[in-house]
């Protein structure tokens, strides 16, 4: 065995200790929040997807777990709740999913009090406090009487954040972000994002495009 490889074990190892600590404790999570789970499910064979009271109680009580414990515990929720939640994210304390037709991928970071309708948020996405990503812009319509009618899950609209977005704090966003993109804080996204480039501003408008450097030296 050579200098080198005897030097680099001990650091390998304690990357694979830390990993297998990590899916341990995941799993542990996972147990804890089962009977919260059960209860979504439940909820859900009943009512063809379109009942959410149940997992909207469950999903309010794990948003306000504190520190790192309540993180492990919001993952493992919505790990099994969700479409999908990788368990290489990051849930912020108070941030809130309010439909389990939702989606996040690997290494998503979002902070606190974040809100989140219907969304798929990609690999390696950061999402800021306080911002929100609503089902659409079509939630509510004027009926005959020219009242805003009610919710309705028929009218839900599932918004894709692509990969490695940058979703500034306070941030509202009703459409479809294109990967590589940077929303500024407080800004209100009505209309399409393209990849790859800079908006901000109520509505958002187009800033620059993100320069090759910016991701080098990231």
């Amino acid at each position: 065995m050579s200098v080198s490889s005897a030097c680099a074990n001990p650091g390998q190892r304690n990357v694979n200790l830390r990993g297998t600590l990590k899916v341990a404790l995941h799993r542990g999570a996972q147990f804890l929040m089962l009977p919260l789970a059960l209860l979504a499910w439940r909820e859900s064979s009943f009512t063809e997807r379109q009942g959410e009271v149940v997992f909207y109680t469950c999903a309010h009580l794990v948003a306000l777990r504190p520190g790192l414990p309540g993180g492990f515990l919001r993952r493992a929720f919505y790990s099994l709740t969700l479409d999908h939640c990788s368990a290489d994210c990051h849930i912020g304390f108070g941030t809130l999913f309010a439909h389990r037709q939702a989606s996040v991928g690997d290494h998503v970071y979002i902070g606190s009090y974040a809100l989140f309708g219907a969304v798929t948020l990609g690999d390696h996405t950061l999402v800021g406090s306080r911002a929100s990503i609503l089902s659409g812009h079509a939630l509510h319509e004027l009926d005959d009487d020219g009242r805003w009618t009610p919710y309705s899950h028929e009218r839900l609209q599932r918004i894709t954040v692509g990969e490695n977005v940058w979703i500034g704090e306070a941030a509202v966003i009703a459409a479809n972000v294109g990967s590589g993109a940077m929303i500024g804080a407080g800004s209100v996204v009505t209309s399409e994002i393209r990849p790859s480039i800079v908006v901000a501003g109520n509505p958002a408008r187009f800033v620059r495009k993100r320069e090759p450097e910016e991701d080098a030296g990231a």
